[in-house]
């Protein structure tokens, strides 16, 4: 009888920013080279790519656990549910999220209806998750909105944001090739959550 073949790691690789080409998705194609260099498989997510309308707030999800608003949300969700790692990269907008990521957070409202109203088992164990921000610098609130909302969502997600990468410095376009060492971390940090899902 053939042994079967491990199955590679399924790391689902967030792009938050609205721009396609910026500092936050360098990082993330950094962390994919880690990821795929590790054995990984990385699902790219790019938010600009998809039209996401934000969460209605009409509750339809607590008690169907499934979003009602029609949209490439439907294309993701699968992505999501399929994924044994999260990595999300993202700009730091007034100390928090651009409106692509919080839009994409917010419509994962589902998972939360479906854990605390419809009881449906967790999974388990939690998966790993990380979180990269690159921010330009001078807000003196700085990025712990960022941090906080990515944590909030990552619990509903049943995801444990165990890797944390916060570059501040870049912040026009291409700015962050100036950062090798940001890179390389980023890349150091595919490996890492390539390793631990």
């Amino acid at each position: 009888m053939t042994p079967e073949l491990d199955t590679p790691i399924r790391v689902l690789c967030v792009a938050g920013s609205p721009r396609r080409t910026g500092n936050s998705t360098a990082m993330l194609d950094a962390c994919i080279g880690g990821i795929e260099g590790a054995g990984g498989v990385a699902d790219r997510l790019a938010l600009a790519e998809f039209h996401v309308h934000p969460c209605s707030g009409c509750g339809q999800c607590s008690s169907m656990g499934q979003c009602v608003v029609n949209d490439d949300m439907h294309d993701i969700y699968p992505r999501i549910d399929a994924a044994d790692a999260i990595v999300i990269a993202s700009p730091v907008y007034f100390a928090g999220v651009p409106a692509t990521l919080k839009a994409f957070y917010d419509r994962c409202q589902p998972y939360w209806a479906r854990r605390y109203i419809l009881k449906v088992p967790p999974r388990e164990p939690r998966r790993p998750g990380a979180l990269m921000i690159v921010r330009g610098g001078g807000d003196p609130y700085g990025s712990e909105c960022a941090v906080t909302t990515t944590r909030s969502v990552f619990a509903v997600l049943e995801t444990e944001l165990g890797a944390l990468l916060d570059i501040e410095g870049p912040d026009l376009p291409g700015e962050i090739s100036g950062h090798q060492g940001a890179l390389m971390d980023a890349e150091e940090l595919g490996r890492r959550i390539a390793a631990l899902a």
